[in-house]
């Protein structure tokens, strides 16, 4: 699985002008810990962080901490200790890899691509925090198996609020699972072709890298992952 987390979170500074937004917590673990176990759920074992200089905390948040585990240890705080020990889920192994410069998801996806390689692969934004039983990514994977090809979650916004998000073109649905066309970005509530609003969680197909390759820039210079 791919977590792009190179963005600098200037939408919630101070607090993200030492510390990665992704390290943000909520409630007792940082945003990110709760990606990386909702993909260790669905199955996955390999993570890939695409970060930028600055963020080296990101990849120790998953490390040992020798000298905090000597502590607790002679402290006698187990269950301290169990904690520090499990910030990486079990068989779980996490590679970084650098994004140069902020040219949009797409191009983040794509700075894994020496590591992906040829396989299909999941994409997690640990921004969306997405809780649930089993947890969003489970779900697709469950449904990926069944369809294969591309996968993005996507939540039903009311119509008024459209105008806010990227919406899919939608061809059909059939119960919970929709084939799309494409996506618009922002429509006005009159032109929006569904209230389908992509959120942070993608299943994708590494054909996406022949697209990627091209490095087409565009709203704003960016390179994106679903084409407008």
């Amino acid at each position: 699985a791919v977590l792009p987390v190179a963005g600098m979170g200037t939408r919630v500074l101070p607090a993200t002008k030492v510390l990665p937004k992704e390290l943000l917590p909520v409630v007792d673990k940082p945003l990110i810990q709760y990606a990386v176990e909702e993909a260790a759920e669905a199955g996955i074992t390999e993570i890939v962080l695409v970060t930028a200089k600055g963020k080296e905390l990101l990849a120790d948040h998953f490390d040992t901490s020798a000298e905090l585990e000597r502590q607790l240890e002679a402290r006698g705080k187990t269950e301290l200790l169990e904690i520090a020990r499990s910030t990486c889920p079990k068989g779980v192994t996490i590679t970084t890899v650098r994004q140069p410069a902020p040219l949009g998801l797409g191009h983040a996806v794509w700075c894994a691509k020496p590591v992906v390689g040829n396989e299909p692969f999941a994409v997690l934004l640990p921004d969306d925090l997405i809780m649930g039983k089993p947890g969003c990514l489970k779900q697709m994977v469950d449904q990926w198996n069944q369809t294969g090809g591309h996968l993005v979650a996507v939540e039903n916004v009311p119509l008024s609020q459209v105008n806010r998000y990227g919406i899919l073109d939608v061809i059909e649905e059939v119960g919970q699972v929709a084939r799309a066309c494409g996506m618009v970005e922002k429509p006005a509530p009159e032109q929006a072709p569904s209230t389908l609003s992509v959120i942070g969680r993608y299943i994708l197909d590494p054909v996406v890298f022949d697209y990627l390759d091209k490095k087409q820039k565009g709203q704003g210079g960016e390179i994106q992952i679903i084409k407008k």
